[in-house]
This record gives C-alpha cells, structure tokens and sequence, in this order.
C-alpha cells in the first residue's frame, strides 16, 4: 500500500465520519468511497462499517489502522533523520498540547514559527494534560505541554506559570459569592486544575456554591462568565487585560497567588531534532519578550 493510501485510513478513523473525512482530504465523497473499497480489496477485508451514524472499525480494521499509524509513523521518523542531515529546517512538527494552551498561547508561537521556517510541517493535537503525557509516552509527538506538576523521566523545561482569577461582569471581591444568588460556571479539566479550585472554595467558605452550571470546554466558560451569565475562575493565560469584566485574584492561606504552572516535556532524542530545536527558539523568545 502506498503511503497516501494509510494516512487516508487515519484520517478516516480519526473523524468516523465519510464527509468529514472527504473534506480533510480534498477528495469528493464517491471518489473517496471508491479508494476505501480498492483498499479493502487489496486487504481482503472489511475495514469500516457504514451507517446513518457514520463508520465503526471492524476488528480487522482495528489491526489495519494500527499498522498504518506505525508505518506513517516510521515514514515521518526517517524522514526527520533525512532531514536532519540537511541544513534546511523542515520535516514534521509533532505537538501534544494542553487544550488552554493550544487555544491562547501556542497560536502566537506558531504564527513566528511558521512564517520563520515555510518547509517544516506542524502536527498538533490538544486535550486534558493527562492524555498528552499518553501521546508522549506513546512516541507519538515531540514535545508535550501540560498544565500542572507531572512526573517525566525526560527533559523537562518550565514554560510558563499563570495565576488563577474569579472573573465576572458583577462581582468585585469574593466576599460576595456568600451572598450571591449568580451560578459558579465551571469546566471540565484535569484533577489537578479541579482539585485547585476546590480546595480554595472550601478553605474560603467551607461550604458548596449555591448554584453551579458545568461545560465541557474552557472557552465555553469564558464566554458565559463574560456575557455576564454568572461567575468563573480562569487562569490569567486565558483572559486580556482589555476586556471589560472584574478580575479578583486567588491567593492561599498565606496570601500568596494561586497559580498553574506550564510545562514542556518530551525525550532527549527528540530535542536534538532541527525542527524541534527551532521551535525551541522561537518559544524562548517569547518568553523572555512576555
């Protein structure tokens, strides 16, 4: 099978979805339809099953999308070694990003990146902290950035720190969420983040708040605290100091800020790479300018 032809099947079972994945691959729907079935052929299996609710990996398909994830894989790989001999930045990019990170802060990074370096490919993927470290250990990415202190035996750089803030269009000052009647709309994040929050409320009010709406996304959040629906706690990567809502800082029994720190992780080998090297330069210069 060619090479063409595997990342076709990832993409496939990536989106489960025949039209979605048509318009990821530039391809009409029958024309992508037609390639699946010569695939099939050749394998002398059924990969998909099709229905009104999109496609389901049969357990040959399962064993055929492994083997094209690690043959792609295992093509990008030397295809980095290639290029590493070479003077020019290029290859692929692979990032595993925590999804807050990925939404406000790596879009500025990447945008220097890009422009810097037009040969070199980016892939990137975001979620919970706790499934990029999964991406990592799995050799699926170069580096990972997640939220929170994690255990990594591999090089491991601080990024950033950010503190956490109680955001809102009517609260100025936490003392008021005792007497509030506006709902604490929260996210859904990773323990650590979650743990965070809980432990603050409950060291301030030894109680639960009085109403509470959850979301999936943090953005999500953001944008029903600033709307004025009720009340959030966000780190202060996630906010601009132009935007006009009150912003009340955290801080612990000692008065100290409460804050997230932000890491890259990721295996030697992999910091040796061109490609990841001047990523790494473009992130220091950020950080050093913010």
């Amino acid at each position: 099978m060619q090479i063409t032809e595997l990342r076709m099947l990832l993409i496939l079972s990536e989106e489960m979805n025949m039209r979605k994945a048509a318009e990821r691959l530039f391809v009409s729907q029958p024309a992508l339809s037609q390639r699946l079935q010569s695939i099939e052929k050749t394998w002398g299996a059924k990969i998909f099953i099709r229905s009104q609710k999109g496609l389901t990996l049969t357990p040959a398909g399962e064993k055929i999308v492994d083997y094209a994830k690690e043959t792609v894989l295992r093509e990008e790989k030397v295809r980095e070694d290639l290029s590493a001999l070479e003077g020019e930045v290029n290859g692929t990019l692979r990032l595993a990003v925590a999804s807050i990170i990925g939404q406000h802060w790596l879009p500025k990074v990447l945008k220097t990146f890009v422009q810097r370096y037009p040969y070199a490919k980016i892939s990137l993927i975001t979620g919970w902290s706790s499934e990029i470290l999964k991406s990592l250990y799995e050799d699926n990415v170069h580096i990972g950035i997640v939220r929170g202190s994690h255990e990594w035996k591999g090089v491991k750089r601080h990024l950033l720190r950010d503190e956490l803030y109680l955001v809102d269009t009517e609260i100025r000052n936490a003392e008021e969420l005792m007497s509030t009647e506006r709902p604490f709309i929260q996210f859904r994040s990773d323990s650590t983040y979650y743990q965070e929050i809980q432990d603050w409320w409950h060291r301030k009010f030894q109680t639960s708040p009085k109403r509470t709406i959850v979301v999936d996304q943090i953005e999500t959040c953001k944008q029903m605290a600033f709307n004025g629906i009720g009340y959030a706690i966000l780190p202060s990567v996630a906010l601009d100091d132009r935007e006009p809502i009150y912003k009340v800082p955290l801080s612990d029994s000692d008065g100290r800020p409460i804050a997230r720190d932000t890491w890259m992780l990721g295996y030697e080998a992999s910091f040796q790479l061109k490609q990841v090297q001047a990523f790494l330069e473009v992130v220091e210069e950020w950080t050093v300018n913010e």
